[in-house]
């Protein structure tokens, strides 16, 4: 099954960083994230990849084209769409860069990069910013077993400010350690089955707004809730957290092998 990952967006909130490259491309220890998360998808069994490029895409198409060649042999080359198939001692994987436009929607670029490559077939989805330990073959047995049209991976981020609970104005309750939402947000990690990609209108479209919402209405909307780690790469204190770990070896975004 594919693994369609959104590059498109702006990094904006990464400083001066995010207007140099594409998030994606923004650096955990030697590698950018993204290939943190192909590794992951590989390592559980996945290998075949669908990058939806949008700003500063040609950082991405570089990582893999020119540095890292030795690893890559280009099977097909068109104007919009590089297809190609990476092999190194750790990994091997098959990927295809297509560029979705700029300031196309996320359900636009799915779309878009699902029509270039005349898919008719079910396929996986998450953001190329964000990284999580999400066991997947479990995911796709919840979403087959549900008979869900869409399977999101619901989590419960770390805040970032101490939770209150308050009672007639007096606090009863401080936590500023074990700072979990209480209540679940959208992790990505999604399984979608192939009559979704006719819910999303046009490139404006976004993914998460009327297509997820139609199928919540639907009630074809599955979440897999998941309680281990998760984390979004949206700031510079996110970036350097993110390398904290990686320092100290805690690569706790991992699946655990049996």
């Amino acid at each position: 099954m594919k693994i369609f990952i959104l590059c498109g967006g702006f990094g904006t909130r990464l400083d001066h960083e995010g207007t140099l490259k594409a998030k994606p491309m923004i650096r955990i220890g030697k590698d950018p994230i993204l290939m943190h998360i192909i590794i992951n998808y590989v390592e559980q069994g996945f290998n075949e990849f669908v990058f939806c490029l949008g700003h500063k895409s040609k950082t991405i198409i570089n990582y893999f084209i020119k540095e890292n060649k030795n690893n890559i042999t280009i099977t097909d080359k068109k104007k919009s769409n590089i297809s190609f198939l990476f092999k190194s001692k750790k990994i091997r994987f098959v990927g295809n860069l297509i560029y979705t436009g700029l300031n196309t929607g996320t359900g636009g670029r799915i779309k878009k990069a699902y029509n270039k490559l005349k898919l008719n077939e079910d396929f996986m989805m998450t953001y190329g910013d964000g990284l999580s330990n999400v066991p997947i073959k479990n995911l796709l047995k919840f979403h087959y077993k549900n008979k869900a049209k869409i399977t999101l991976t619901a989590v419960r981020p770390k805040q970032r400010y101490g939770v209150l609970k308050i009672k007639k104005n007096r606090i009863i309750y401080f936590d500023n350690e074990n700072r979990k939402a209480e209540t679940y947000v959208n992790g990505g990690y999604f399984v979608i089955n192939k009559e979704s990609i006719e819910k999303i209108k046009n490139d404006k479209t976004y993914w998460e707004q009327k297509p997820l919402s139609f199928f919540a209405k639907k009630k074809q909307l599955f979440a897999f809730k998941h309680n281990g780690f998760w984390k979004s790469l949206d700031t510079l204190k996110d970036k350097n957290d993110f390398n904290l770990l990686f320092k100290r070896k805690k690569y706790i975004w991992k699946v655990k092998k049996n």
